[in-house]
Parts: C-alpha cells; structure tokens; sequence
C-alpha cells in the first residue's frame, strides 16, 4: 500500500489522539468536544481504539473492538489484562489496513481517536507511535491531546510525576501535544492542598519550589537525588505546559479547542476561510494560562 496517496492538499484531514492515564476523562472528553465541534459544523466522528471501551459515551462507526477486544485476547491467549491490551495494539498495527480502508470511506475529515488508558503505551511501546506515523505520512495532521486528572496537583510529589509522564509521551510519540489538567470542576475540593496558586501548575514555574514542598514530604527525604535529577531533567527539556479544562463548560472547550487547532495545523486550512478575523478569533487558545486559569477557576472557586 501507498501510504501517501490518501494525500490531499486540498482537503486535509485532522485528528487529536487522546491519550491518558485510566480515569482521567478521556471518553467524556471524546464526547463532548464531538458534540462541541459539530455545533461549528466540522464533519468529526470519534475512532475508538480502546478495545476494552465498553462504556462509550458516544456512537463509534470506526471501533477497533469490531476487529479485536481485550476480553478476545484473553481468552483466546491466556493474557491478562495488561498484555492484552498490548496485545491488541500490536494486533491493529498488524492490520493496520482495516483502520485505513474505514477512515478513507468516512465522509469526516476530523477525527477524534479515543485511545487505551495503559500510559505504557505512550512511553515505552511503539505500535501506536509507528501507525500514527503512518497517518500523519497519509496526509492526516495530528496532534496529541494529554489528559490528566487535575487532583495530581494536591500533591508535589502526584505533579512532578505529572509532569515525568507528560515528558515522556511527548518524546515518545513525537507529535504535537496539548496537556490537560481535566476535571476543573472537581479543583475547589482540594483547593485547600494546593501548595501554589493554580499558574504555577498550568505554566509550570520554577520548579525549585516543587522540590523543596517535596523534600519536605515526610518519607522523601531519601529521594532527595533522584527529585532533583528528575525536577532537572523537566527544566531542561522545558516542553511541559497545561490547560485546564472543565468539559462540562462551552468557554473551557472552546479555549482547549483553541489550542489544539494551532496545534494540528487546522486553523491554517481544513477549508475554513483563513482571515484576520478568524485568526484573531483562534488567538484566545494563545492567552497565558494565567488569563486561562482565571477564567476557569473564577467559576468554581
């Protein structure tokens, strides 16, 4: 197969790879910002490739669990969970034809790919950055969208890992990606256990005040090296930003929407007129996160 003849310059393809640990909200995710895309009349559907998504908010005509299910490999091949779930990765990679022949006939030119909980799978494993490398060499503009429940923020020691895991996945499947903080909504309940102000978080600040908060964890003193080492290694990359996001809200997805345009490219084509007008629009995804975190926060707090 060709895997650039799906290519079109004139009408570009687009799609966010939600990805993230389990519980951080990524199907409620998918379903919201399908139905806050259509409202702006984007022909979108979501992908699911979760074979073990059995509670989809949302009709999937593209599923991966038509081909193959995590309770298929486990019974069949004696794996656990975990292994079944890689298992079924490789499994599509190997038939990756059946993805490609169901995205060409959709009529959509936007989709949005809900993707398994097993981080795994974006730090250390590469069926998934190997297909949607394929993809993207189809002509598919992608981007990563990195959820990540927002109480880890409760926490220094819940946040630097955050922040490790959010690295990782960014280097791994070397896309552009867009980090969240979700469930915004859910903040005032530890409001109280923030050792910052909410910019500190979603920007990122020095995190020197990180590791002192952290050193000062009783039992972590031991680790005092290897905070430092990995609080370095953050800084020195220097890629990691968040936005918060309450799904529940229009503004909230609008912002993150916002962003994530600029991110795969789509506020440069996908056939939307391409003016001052709409760029400026486009540029409320570039406020700080400190305008952002006000405009969210203020509505709970």
């Amino acid at each position: 197969m060709s895997l650039n003849k799906n290519l079109d310059v004139k009408n570009p393809l687009y799609g966010q790879l939600v990805v993230g640990p389990p519980g951080s909200g990524k199907t409620t995710y998918c379903s919201k910002m399908l139905n806050f895309l259509k409202q702006l009349d984007r022909k979108v559907e979501v992908v699911n490739l979760d074979p073990a998504n059995d509670g989809m908010e949302y009709h999937a005509d593209i599923d991966i669990m038509k081909l193959i299910t995590v309770d298929d490999a486990m019974s069949h091949l004696g794996l656990g969970p975990n292994g079944a779930l890689i298992y079924c990765m490789e499994y599509l990679e190997t038939n990756f034809e059946f993805l490609v022949k169901q995205l060409k006939a959709s009529k959509s030119n936007y989709f949005i790919f809900d993707c398994p909980g097993q981080v795994e799978l974006y730090t250390h494993h590469n069926s998934m950055t190997r297909m949607f490398s394929k993809l993207e060499s189809m002509g598919y503009h992608l981007c990563v969208v990195h959820l990540v429940d927002s109480h880890y923020c409760s926490e220094p020691g819940k946040f630097i890992s955050t922040l490790f895991l959010s690295l990782n996945t960014m280097l791994q499947m070397a896309l552009p990606q867009v980090n969240v903080l979700s469930k915004a909504d859910m903040l005032k309940q530890f409001q109280s256990k923030l050792a910052f102000g909410m910019d500190f978080y979603t920007e990122v600040l020095d995190l020197q005040f990180l590791l002192d908060a952290l050193d000062a964890t009783p039992g972590m003193t031991k680790y005092q090296k290897l905070n430092a080492a990995i609080v370095s290694l953050i800084e020195d990359y220097s890629l990691v930003s968040f936005h918060l996001l309450d799904a529940n809200r229009t503004e909230s997805l609008l912002r993150l929407k916002n962003a994530i345009d600029k991110a795969n490219g789509f506020i440069y084509g996908a056939g939307e007129e391409v003016s001052v007008n709409s760029l400026l629009a486009c540029a409320v995804g570039a406020e700080t996160e400190s305008e952002r975190m006000e405009r969210n926060i203020d509505m709970h707090m």
